[in-house]
C-alpha cells in the first residue's frame, strides 16, 4: 500500500496530459498569456462549511462504476520525531477496524460486491499526501451508500484499539522488510545528503523499524487527531452517478466533521539550496551496477495558473525530451558511454522543483559514463538544440495530444480522479481536455528555439551540485573514483572544447517501394463475435473487430504456431536474443534514433513477438496513422536492418548490465532454484540473463533465424481491433499484408521435453546479507487441457489469495503480500503450474510454510467455502464487464481462438461460466494439483543464518 516517492511523480502527472498531443494547428499568434488557467466546466468543484473540499464529475466509462477517492493533505513530512512511518501505518489502520466495521470488515465487505484487496481496493502514504482508493460498482442497490460509510469511517471513525495497532506492527515490518538490500542500504546513506537541512532527509515514508516496534498506541492516535480533519481533505467522486447524488452523499457522510478546536498549523517543509559543491561514493558488496547521479539545488516553483505558466511547462519539457533523446543516442556508439542516461526536472518536496542528471554505467566505466553526461549537458547548455529537433518535439506534443482529445468521451473515471487530486494537492490546473487541446494548438507553434534552449538558464550557472555514484564493491586490483575525482570530471569537462550536435538527415518515407497488393479471397462473417474474417491470396487469414470502445486507437495482432523451441542447444542464445537484436539495429533504411525521427508526430508503433511456442507481431496505432503500423509491419517482416555496430553496442550495454548480477543474493537464489528445477538441463528457460550469453551470440546467424521465422508468413494469422471501418482497413491488408512473401513452408510448435524435475523436491540456499527470505513453490504436472479446467485452476488460486491475506498476514503476521498464480496450458504439452510465493523473515519460514500447507490440504479436502468461491466470482464479473469493452481484451481473446481454438463462447458469455462454479470444482482441481507428485519447495535464507529454519551453509534439506 505504501507508494514512499509518489510525490516525485506528481509534477509528471500534467505531462501525461501534455504529451497526449496533435498537430490541426490553428494559428494564434496572440494567446494572453496572463489569463487563468480555467477550471474544466464538467467537474463540480465544493467546499463543505468545515473545509472539507469536494470534486465530482459524472463519467459513464466504465458503465455502473464510482471511482471515489479520500486525499489527506498530510503525510509522513508532518510526522512529529516520534512518529517517523507512523503516517503510513495510519493508512494501514484505516483497514483494521472502525466505528461501523470491525477488524477485515471493510476488506470482507468490499470483496463481496466485487472489489479486490490490492488491485482494485488500496491506498499509499507519500511525503505530503496520503491518498484511499475505492472503487465502487453500482449496479446493486446499497453498494453506494456503504461505500461512502467506508470513506467517511476513513476520513474520522479509525478505532484505532490497542490490539490492533500491536498485530498491525509485524505486518508494517514485513512492508518494509520487502524494500532491503543493496539499493536501500546505499539509498540511506545519500539521502540525507541529498536533502541536507531539510525535514524531508528525515522524513522517508516507510519510516524506522525501531519506532514500528516500539511506539505506543497514543503515538499514533495523536497523528490521527492532528491530521485527519476536514479541512485537510478532499472526497472525489468520479464516474456512472448523478452530481446530485453524489453531492447529497458527500454531505450525509462528511458535513458533520468538525475541526479540532485549536489545530496544528499545516507546514510546508523547506528545501535549502545547497552551501556547497559535494560528492559521495557509496558501495555495497550486494550491488550490480553503478549508476551516477547529478543533482542541481531545488528552487521554489508553483504550478502553473495561467496560460503563460502552462507555455513555460511545455517549453520545459520539450528541453527534457530532447536531451534525453541525445542522451539515448549516445547508447548506440560501438563502445556506448553508458546502459541509459536521462535528465528531469522534479522533487519530493511539494512546491520545488530541481534538475538532475543520471546514468547507469552497468560495471563499466564510472568516469566514462560520467564524462559522456556532463558533455552531452554542456553541449546543451553552449549550443542549444537544432530547428529540426524543434520540429520533431513539436509534432510529437501535437499528435499525442490530438489522439488524446479524439478519445474524450472515451476517458475512463480513473484518469479524472488522479487530475483532480493533483488539484487539490498542488493546485496543478485542470482545464479540461478541450481547454488544454486549444491551448496546444495556440501555443506550441509559437514556441521558438531560443526559448528551449534557456531553460538551460535554471541550472547553468549552479555551482553548488551533489554528485554521487553507488554501485558494487570493487575488485581486488580495481579503483573506483573518489568524490573528489567525479567533482574533477566536471569540471574538467565544463571548460573542454565541445562540437556541435551534428543532426543528420534522414528519409522522410518509410518504404521506398511500395509493396505489389495481393487480394482478398473470402470474407466471412463470425456473429457471435461480431467479427469478419478474411481469407489472403498469400494464404494469410484475417480477423476484423470494429469497436466503438476508444475512438482513435487500433491494435493488431499476428501469430502462428512456431518459436524458439524450434532452435536446439547450439542456438539457444541466437534464437533467445533475435527480436532484441533486430530492434537495436533498426528495419529498412533506417537505424532506432532514424526511426524515431522518421516517426516524428505519428502515432505508431509495431513490435515482432517470438516465445517458446509462437512468433507474431504487435501494434498500434491512431486512425490518422494507420498505414504507418502496416507499412512498419511490412518493413519488420521483410527487412531486418543488419548494423554490426549497433549490434556490438548491445553486447556491451548487456555484458556490462549482467556481468556482476551473481552479486544480488535474490538473483542467485532465482537462477539455482531454476537449474535446480530443470535438473541442469540447458534448454530450461533463462531465469536470470548471465553476462555471458551476449558473447555466444552469433549475429548473422541471429538474423537468420528470425528471417526464417518472420520472411514467411505462411500460417499467419492477424487480427485487428478498434476504430476502424472495414472497408477503409481491407486496402491496407491488401497492400502490405497480402503482399507479404508466403511459402508452402509449414510452420508448428516443438514441444523439446524441458520438464521441472519430479517428486517433492526440497532446496533451501543461503545468500544474503538482510534477515529476509523468500519461500516459493512449484506444483506442476501433466494433465489434459480444457478452458473449464483452467477456469477451475485459475478460481482456486484466487480463493487461497484471500485465505492467504487472512491467515497468514492478517493473523500470523508473517507476511506483508503474497500469494498463488496458477493455470493449466495447452502448449507445448497439456500441463498445470501452480505457483507460491511469500517473502517474509527467516524466524517465520517454518511457521509459514506449515500454515499454508494446511490451506492446500484443507481446500483439498473440503473444498472453499462457499464466501470465499463468491468472491472470486463477483470480482471476476465486474472485471468482466469492464474488460469487455477494451480492446487489448478482444485482441488476446481473438489471437488466442485462433492459436489454440478456444470456445468462442466462452469469451463472450464469460459470466455464464464464471457463475456455474462450484466448491465441489474448486475442490476437484485442488486435488488434482495440490496432491500432485511433483511438488518443489525452495526458501531462500540469509547467510550465516543461526535460526534453527536452516543450515548455516547452503543445503538441500526437506522441510
Amino acid at each position: 500500500m505504501n507508494k514512499p516517492f509518489a510525490a516525485f511523480s506528481r509534477w509528471l502527472l500534467l505531462l501525461v496530459a501534455i504529451f497526449s498531443t496533435r498537430s490541426a494547428i490553428t494559428q494564434n499568434t496572440n494567446p494572453d498569456l496572463r489569463a487563468t488557467i480555467p477550471v474544466d466546466p464538467k467537474v463540480k468543484i465544493g467546499k463543505l462549511e468545515n473545509g472539507l473540499t469536494y470534486y465530482i464529475r459524472q463519467n459513464k466509462k466504465p458503465e455502473q462504476k464510482v471511482e471515489l477517492r479520500l486525499v489527506l493533505n498530510a503525510g509522513s513530512i508532518n510526522e512529529d520525531d516520534d512518529q517517523q512511518g507512523l503516517a503510513h501505518m495510519a493508512e494501514h489502520m484505516a483497514f483494521n477496524g472502525t466505528t461501523h466495521f470491525k477488524k477485515n470488515d471493510i476488506v470482507s465487505f468490499l470483496q463481496d460486491i466485487g472489489v479486490g484487496f490490492g488491485n482494485d481496493l488500496n491506498a499509499f502514504t507519500s511525503f505530503d499526501e496520503t491518498v484511499y482508493i475505492l472503487p465502487i460498482p453500482t449496479d446493486k442497490p446499497g453498494n453506494l451508500e456503504k461505500g461512502f460509510q467506508v470513506l467517511e469511517d476513513w476520513a474520522h471513525n479509525v478505532t484505532y484499539l490497542d490490539d490492533d495497532i500491536q498485530s498491525e506492527k509485524p505486518i508494517i515490518l514485513e512492508e518494509s522488510r520487502l524494500g532491503k538490500g543493496a539499493n536501500d542500504r546505499m539509498f540511506k546513506k545519500i539521502y540525507p545528503k541529498l536533502f541536507e537541512g531539510s525535514k524531508y532527509a528525515k522524513r522517508l515514508p516507510i519510516g524506522v523499524d525501531t519506532i514500528i516496534r516500539n511506539f505506543k498506541p497514543d503515538v499514533i492516535r495523536r497523528f490521527y487527531k492532528d491530521w485527519y480533519r476536514p479541512n485537510l481533505m478532499a472526497v472525489i467522486v468520479v464516474g456512472d452517478i448523478e452530481p446530485a447524488k453524489a453531492e447529497e452523499l458527500i454531505r450525509k457522510h462528511f458535513a458533520g466533521m468538525t475541526n479540532p478546536a485549536s489545530p496544528r498549523t499545516r507546514e510546508y517543509a523547506d528545501v535549502p539550496p545547497y552551501a556547497s559543491t559535494d560528492a559521495m561514493v557509496v558501495t555495497d558488496k550486494e550491488a550490480t551496477s553503478y549508476t551516477v547521479s547529478i543533482n542541481y539545488p531545488a528552487f521554489k516553483e508553483a504550478a502553473a495558473s495561467n496560460v503563460g505558466g502552462y507555455r513555460d511547462h511545455l517549453v520545459k519539457q520539450m528541453f527534457v525530451s530532447l536531451t534525453n533523446q541525445r542522451l539515448q543516442e549516445l547508447t548506440q556508439q560501438t563502445n556506448p558511454p553508458f546502459l541509459f542516461g536521462s535528465v528531469s526536472f522534479g522533487s519530493y518536496a511539494r512546491g520545488y522543483d530541481a534538475f538532475g542528471a543520471f546514468a547507469a554505467a552497468g560495471t563499466g566505466d564510472v568516469n566514462k559514463a560520467l564524462n559522456a553526461l556532463v558533455e552531452e549537458i554542456e553541449r546543451v547548455k553552449r549550443f542549444g538544440f537544432t530547428a529540426a529537433e524543434l520540429d520533431r518535439a513539436k509534432k510529437t506534443m501535437q499528435a499525442n495530444f490530438e489522439r488524446a482529445w479524439n478519445n474524450r468521451d472515451k476517458t475512463e473515471s480513473d484518469n479524472y480522479v488522479e487530475e483532480y487530486t493533483n488539484h487539490f494537492l498542488q493546485q496543478e490546473p485542470i482545464p479540461g481536455i478541450d481547454k488544454e487541446y486549444e491551448y496546444i494548438k495556440t501555443l506550441v507553434p509559437g514556441i521558438t528555439l531560443d526559448e528551449v534552449n534557456a531553460v538551460s538558464k535554471k541550472f547553468k550557472d549552479d555551482k553548488n551540485r551533489f554528485v554521487y555514484v553507488q554501485g558494487p564493491e570493487p575488485k581486488a586490483g580495481d579503483k573506483l573514483p573518489e568524490g573528489k575525482d567525479l567533482l574533477a570530471v566536471i569540471d574538467a569537462k565544463e571548460k573542454a572544447d565541445i562540437k556541435p550536435y551534428e543532426e543528420k538527415a534522414v528519409a522522410t518515407t518509410l518504404l521506398t517501394k511500395l509493396p505489389v497488393a495481393g487480394k482478398v479471397i473470402s470474407k466471412t462473417k463470425n456473429a457471435l463475435l461480431g467479427t469478419t474474417e478474411l481469407k489472403l491470396s498469400n494464404g494469410v487469414t484475417v480477423t476484423l473487430k470494429p469497436t466503438d470502445f476508444k475512438n482513435d486507437q487500433i491494435l493488431m495482432g499476428a501469430t502462428r504456431p512456431g518459436g524458439k523451441n524450434n532452435y536446439g542447444l547450439a542456438d539457444k542464445f541466437n534464437a533467445e536474443y533475435a527480436i532484441q537484436l533486430v530492434s537495436t539495429m533498426g528495419i529498412g533504411d533506417f537505424s532506432p534514433t532514424d526511426l524515431r525521427k522518421v516517426l516524428a508526430g505519428k502515432t505508431a508503433s509495431v513490435n515482432p513477438t517470438f516465445s517458446a511456442i509462437a512468433e507474431g507481431m504487435r501494434g498500434t496505432s491512431s486512425v490518422k496513422d494507420l498505414e504507418t503500423m502496416f507499412q512498419l509491419s511490412y518493413l519488420y517482416f521483410t527487412a531486418p536492418r543488419k548494423d554490426t555496430a549497433l549490434f556490438r553496442s548491445y553486447v556491451q550495454r548487456n555484458k556490462s548490465q549482467f556481468a556482476n548480477i551473481s552479486a544480488n543474493p535474490q538473483a542467485v537464489f532465482i537462477d539455482t532454484m531454476y537449474k535446480t528445477m530443470y535438473g541442469n538441463n540447458p534448454l530450461a528457460p533463462i531465469a536470470v540473463p548471465n553476462s555471458a550469453f551476449f558473447d555466444q551470440i552469433n549475429l548473422d546467424r541471429s538474423l537468420a533465424i528470425y528471417k526464417e521465422r518472420f520472411g514467411d508468413v505462411n500460417g499467419m494469422n492477424f487480427v485487428f481491433v478498434g476504430s476502424f471501418k472495414e472497408e477503409e482497413i481491407i486496402p491496407y491488408i491488401e497492400k502490405y499484408v497480402a503482399s507479404l512473401p508466403a511459402t508452402s513452408k509449414k510452420f508448428s510448435l516443438v514441444d523439446n521435453k524441458v520438464r521441472p524435475v519430479g517428486g517433492k523436491q526440497n532446496l533451501t540456499i543461503n545468500k544474503g546479507k538482510e534477515e529476509k527470505s523468500l519461500i516459493l513453490a512449484f506444483y506442476s504436472g501433466e494433465m489434459p487441457y480444457s478452458e473449464e479446467m483452467d477456469l477451475k485452476a485459475q478460481a482456486l488460486s484466487e480463493v487461497l489469495n484471500i485465505r492467504i491475506i487472512e491467515e497468514l498476514r492478517e493473523k500470523v503476521q508473517g507476511i506483508y503480500g503474497g500469494g498463488t498464480n496458477g493455470g493449466l496450458e495447452k502448449y507445448p504439452y497439456t500441463n498445470y503450474t501452480f505457483v507460491l510465493q511469500l517473502p517474509c523473515g527467516p524466524e517465520k519460514v517454518d511457521t509459514l510454510l506449515k500454515a499454508v500447507k494446511k490451506e492446500f490440504a484443507d481446500i483439498a479436502a473440503k473444498g472453499p467455502d462457499t464466501s470465499y468461491l463468491n468472491k472470486v466470482k463477483i470480482q471476476w464479473l465486474e472485471q468482466n464487464k469492464v474488460k469487455m469493452k477494451e480492446n487489448a481484451t478482444w485482441l488476446g481473446a481473438l489471437m488466442d481462438i485462433k492459436f489454440k481454438g478456444d470456445d468462442p463462447d466462452r469469451f463472450v458469455h464469460a459470466e455464464k461460466y464464471i457463475n456455474k462454479l462450484t466448491v465441489k470444482d474448486v475442490q476437484q482441481v485442488a486435488k488434482l494439483i495440490l496432491d500432485g507428485k511433483n511438488q518443489f519447495y525452495a526458501v531462500q535464507m540469509p547467510e550465516n543464518y543461526s535460526g534453527k529454519t536452516a543450515p548455516a551453509e547452503p543445503a538441500k534439506k526437506g522441510f
